[in-house]
């Protein structure tokens, strides 16, 4: 199942009493509300906005599909501009 929040894969998590999906790229839970931190509806660009460069390296290289190395170089570069 793909993350509605995110695009990637979800993963079943079973160490509750039922299975649920979770997402471990932006950690969005199947059935939670939409007060777990993130606004209902939020983009996708809204959503990178609250990352750190390392969760955004991730979130980048898996949805374009670029080495995450090479992204989180390119984003290092541009931050110490």
């Amino acid at each position: 199942m793909k993350c509605p929040r995110c695009g990637s894969e979800m993963t079943v998590d079973t160490h509750r009493k039922y299975n649920i999906e979770m997402c471990y790229n932006c950690g969005y839970t199947e059935g939670r509300s939409s007060g777990d931190g993130q606004q209902a509806g939020a983009t996708n660009f809204q959503h990178m906005k609250e990352l750190n460069m390392n969760e955004l390296a991730v979130f980048l290289s898996e949805g374009v599909g670029v080495d995450k190395d090479k992204v989180f170089s390119w984003l290092c570069a541009a931050h110490e501009e």
